[in-house]
């Protein structure tokens, strides 16, 4: 475009100043400058593809803006939905179109700023609204546990409600997958399966520290006409920092409150063939009352290991049956021996007290046992026996060796958050 006839212009302008008042108002604005004057209406000269005659967008198809003719031009281009999110396009050189280059979100309302300029440079604008279709299959993410105060141990957890395989859609349900803390710490997701993450920082949880996990998913394009679905946010608080060491090899456990030991408990661990399951497990529940029979953890009934007793204060920190428990009749060997079939066994006066001390999320580490390892997943919270090397690996955001579609904007400090 030649700019010798918006130089005549201004020229004109200023030359008429002087005698004529009306006319440099209607050439520039209150600053004298051609540019500051109120934008006309440029709805002649765009044509959009969206919206029209009230029809709801595919948000399967770009957002398409032209503009019609060459006596004017495209500048700028301004979509937003109703979750604030921007939409991402491309404006050609010669400014005659204007396009999408991210796809649209689905079930959504958008507004669409359009600046313009005429062949003399006076500024245009044109504003539209438009709505898009509802998506035939909607994701949404529940988050875990359930809202309430937990020890410093406690993962989170986002279920989805639809099976997601492909590392690229991974990466996009991930970044709308908002966990803060307030204070802030380094955290990453693992994808555990197809339909489930876990959540963990890169050390336990601040003492006193306030979580929230939100699901930016809304209408966000996922996969191949897969978009995400409303899904309900979650706030934790986080107690104080509560640990208790069962050593096998001393038979005591240390419990510690804030890095206090508050109490040392003589105890029993699991005999040979049912040793205690080694590392760090994490308070799933408390039941004051628990029937335990050997026949749930595959002892036949009859056999000399078999057994059906009534069980007090029952902290539970595996879901296949391992509890820290009252065990008066092995009160003989606490301290002394390991006698258990996998329990921690303590006085029915030691585990009233832990009952009453610990909470879901708070630390159970077994030590010295000759069993194997707890499982990170599918037995409980057994997450912080994974490297944190390794965990960040289970990020879908991660950079993994030979994948060039992995970004590294997973670093994931979180951001402070109040609430």
């Amino acid at each position: 475009m030649n700019d010798t006839p918006r130089i005549r212009t201004v020229l004109s302008c200023t030359l008429l100043a002087v005698t004529v008042t009306a006319a440099a108002t209607a050439c520039a604005g209150s600053d004298g400058h051609p540019l500051s004057v109120k934008p006309y209406d440029a709805a002649d000269q765009l044509a959009i593809s969206a919206g029209t005659g009230g029809a709801k967008a595919d948000p399967e198809k770009p957002l398409e803006i032209s503009a019609k003719g060459e006596d004017g031009r495209i500048t700028d281009v301004t979509a937003i939905d109703t979750a604030g999110r921007h939409l991402a396009g491309e404006l050609t050189a010669d400014g005659q179109r204007w396009r999408s280059t991210a796809a649209l979100a689905a079930g959504t309302h958008y507004t669409v700023r359009v600046a313009t300029e005429d062949e003399d440079g006076a500024p245009g604008a044109r504003t539209y609204t438009f709505e898009t279709a509802p998506a035939k299959r909607a994701l949404t993410a529940t988050f875990g546990p359930e809202t309430g105060t937990y020890g410093v141990g406690q993962p989170l957890t986002a279920d989805l409600s639809l099976p997601v395989k492909d590392r690229a859609a991974r990466a996009v349900v991930e970044r709308a997958l908002k966990v803060r803390s307030t204070p802030a710490v380094e955290g990453s997701w693992y994808w555990v399966d197809d339909k489930k993450l876990h959540f963990r920082p890169k050390e336990y949880w601040p003492a006193g520290a306030r979580v929230t996990a939100t699901a930016n998913l809304d209408g966000l394009k996922v996969g191949d006409k897969l978009y995400g679905g409303a899904s309900k946010p979650l706030k934790l608080s986080i107690g104080d920092r509560v640990e208790a060491v069962a050593d096998a090899g001393s038979h005591y456990m240390t419990v510690r409150r804030n890095g206090e030991v508050i109490n040392t408990i003589p105890v029993t661990t699991g005999k040979p063939g049912f040793s205690t399951r080694n590392g760090i497990k994490v308070v799933l529940g408390k039941e004051y009352y628990v029937r335990m029979r050997g026949t749930s953890v595959g002892i036949a009934e009859g056999s000399s290991e078999s057994y059906d007793l009534p069980v007090y204060y029952a902290t539970r920190v595996t879901w296949s049956g391992e509890y820290v428990h009252a065990a008066p009749w092995s009160v003989g060997s606490q301290g002394v021996a390991n006698v258990s079939h996998g329990c921690v066994g303590m006085s029915t006066g030691n585990a009233a007290w832990f009952y009453e001390t610990v909470r879901p999320g708070d630390i159970v580490k077994t030590v010295n046992s000759s069993g194997n390892t707890m499982d990170t997943f599918g037995n409980g919270f057994g997450d912080w026996n994974m490297p944190w090397d390794k965990w960040r690996k289970g990020s879908a955001l991660v950079e993994q060796s030979g994948d060039p579609t992995a970004t590294e904007d997973a670093k994931a400090r979180l951001r402070p958050l109040s609430f």
